[in-house]
């Protein structure tokens, strides 16, 4: 059960946002329900540079952040279009995924995650972030898989 927050201080959902198809379904999904809660929605995209983009060509010009930045646009823009939920915000942080979602979390009503994002073996039915959310988060986990077509 989710406890209802207080008139003081909202309670929040947090979103793990990569762009993928289940993060999008995930999105829309936590805001119908924090919508009828009356929670926040905070999205959440986390980037980490890894020493393999020092072997490219233009890492000068290259902007991991700015990149993750424009993830999180593009899938708010697929899950809401123009008409965002209101109280949404947008966070962008530097860090391995399930650590960011576990700490931005920490405090939050609800974390939602989607099942499968772009990385790993796609025959598997979780991926490492929401099995790491699910398995030490410290608020309720909800875990959402794509929308079928």
């Amino acid at each position: 059960m989710i406890a209802q927050p207080s008139p003081a201080a909202p309670g929040r959902v947090v979103v793990g946002v990569d762009g993928s198809a289940s993060s999008v379904a995930a999105l829309r999904w936590a805001a119908r329900v924090g919508g009828a809660l009356g929670l926040a929605l905070h999205a959440v995209v986390s980037w980490e540079p890894t020493s393999s983009f020092a072997m490219i060509g233009g890492v000068d010009e290259w902007n991991p952040e700015t990149d993750a930045a424009t993830a999180l646009d593009t899938a708010l823009a697929s899950a809401f279009g123009d008409e965002y939920p209101a109280g949404l915000q947008r966070l962008v942080r530097r860090g391995q995924a399930a650590r960011v979602l576990l700490e931005a979390s920490r405090d939050a009503e609800l974390l939602v995650v989607g099942s499968r994002g772009h990385g790993g073996f796609a025959g598997l039915l979780l991926g490492s972030v929401s099995t790491q959310c699910a398995t030490h988060g410290t608020c309720p986990v909800v875990v959402v898989h794509a929308e079928r077509r």
